[in-house]
């Protein structure tokens, strides 16, 4: 799985919170095996901090904002709203294959 991390308008780069995305980003092979990509976007903006997750399935993208005052506590709700979408997906494919046909 690739994964890309990106700060915009901030200042430097945060090592600790790249590295928190990465291994948020690792954790999500967990919930589904098929992920192709996550990006990751840390974004400061005048109304506040923001984080963007986008994470490329195979047939899907999952896409999760989040909004806040604190990069560590947006990043975790954003990661948990990526985990719910997954675990949906997953649900769908699964619910998708094993529903028997009536004749």
């Amino acid at each position: 799985m690739k994964t890309n991390v990106t700060f915009r308008h901030t200042k430097g780069h945060h090592p600790e919170l790249q590295a928190q995305a990465l291994e948020y980003a690792e954790g999500f092979e967990k919930y589904f095996d098929g992920i192709t990509s996550t990006n990751v976007e840390f974004m400061k903006e005048t109304t506040g901090k923001e984080v963007k997750i986008t994470t490329h399935v195979q047939g899907a993208t999952m896409v999760a904002e989040a909004e806040g005052i604190d990069f560590a506590t947006i990043l975790h709700e954003a990661s948990n709203k990526i985990v719910r979408q997954l675990k949906k997906h997953k649900t769908k494919l699964v619910d998708r294959k094993t529903k028997p046909i009536e004749i």
